[in-house]
């Protein structure tokens, strides 16, 4: 069994001060909607709620994700990161749905917002989640760098909101409050069922779609002394770490150092693939653990 653990340094700190930051304005977010009476503040606070949800989420994921696999959990708690996707994603769901439900009876019935006191939200919105956004983009990390672009889309939200209030200032037009409400919410929900469908994939161990199966079994193949191979499987822990497991074929006549450097090939053909763990089992002739209550011979 051949184990590659990839344990690389997170950014916690960097995650937590965007933590903090976009909570806290998300509190003061809520307080100007209301204020404001702007539906589509109150929209993005929602969202931003998600957001802090998220960024909370992955802060504690980066501090425990390299904990040690224990009798318990085998593979680790990688996985775990694949709940609070969930969660999230319903918080969101259920958050634009409360929204437009709010604002599709404001298009027939518009109500006058506070132009000045929204601007200066959208200022401040701009601000917070831009320093957020350069904070964060300093990490390296996958996670780091998905949090980044999560955080980005909240700024140009701001700079959505910004227009609308100024252009509320000089035109008495207060439909564009839940015209930019729906269109925000829309889009949110259009990238949370997206995500949605990634993350059940991936809780349905399907194979991730960066990777492409028949293509990794065949560069197994053309490994030297390597006759067939089969019962091929790989999934993701979280979206980022996968497991492959493989049984090889491998010619009778192999020696231990021909099994050894098989193996060191395999290690070799899979590094690209981001395991978190790998288990290659070697079989000779018909004996197949798989298919025959014998015992196949295989390597730890």
């Amino acid at each position: 069994m051949a184990h590659n653990h990839d344990h690389t340094h997170s950014h916690s700190d960097n995650i937590r001060v965007a933590f903090f930051l976009n909570l806290g304005f998300t509190l003061f977010e809520i307080v100007g909607g209301f204020y404001t009476n702007s539906l589509a503040i109150i929209s993005d606070a929602l969202h931003d709620l998600g957001d802090s949800f998220s960024l909370g989420m992955a802060w504690y994921l980066e501090k425990h994700s390299l904990k040690a696999s224990d009798e318990k959990y085998s593979y680790g708690y990688r996985r775990f990161s694949l709940l609070a996707a969930l969660l999230n994603t319903i918080i969101l769901i259920a958050g634009s749905l409360f929204i437009l439900s709010e604002a599709i009876p404001r298009l027939l019935n518009p109500q006058h917002s506070h132009a000045g006191g929204m601007i200066f939200l959208a200022i401040v919105g701009i601000a917070v989640n831009g320093a957020a956004v350069l904070r964060v983009r300093k990490g390296q990390s996958l996670n780091a760098q998905v949090v980044s672009w999560h955080l980005l889309e909240d700024v140009l939200g701001w700079i959505a909101v910004l227009i609308v209030s100024i252009s509320l200032l000089i035109t008495n037009l207060p439909i564009l409050d839940p015209i930019l409400s729906i269109l925000i919410n829309i889009y949110v929900l259009f990238n949370v069922v997206r995500n949605l469908r990634k993350t059940l994939a991936l809780f349905l161990q399907a194979v991730p779609e960066t990777l492409d199966l028949p293509e990794i079994e065949n560069a197994l193949r053309e490994i030297p002394q390597v006759q067939s191979v089969h019962h091929t499987h790989i999934w993701s822990l979280d979206g980022e770490n996968n497991v492959l497991t493989t049984h090889l074929l491998v010619d009778p006549e192999a020696s231990k150092a021909d099994l050894i450097r098989i193996k060191n090939d395999v290690c070799k053909m899979t590094a690209s693939l981001s395991l978190a763990h790998s288990t290659v089992e070697f079989e000779f002739g018909d004996d197949c653990s798989m298919s025959n209550s014998g015992h196949a011979n295989h390597t730890h």
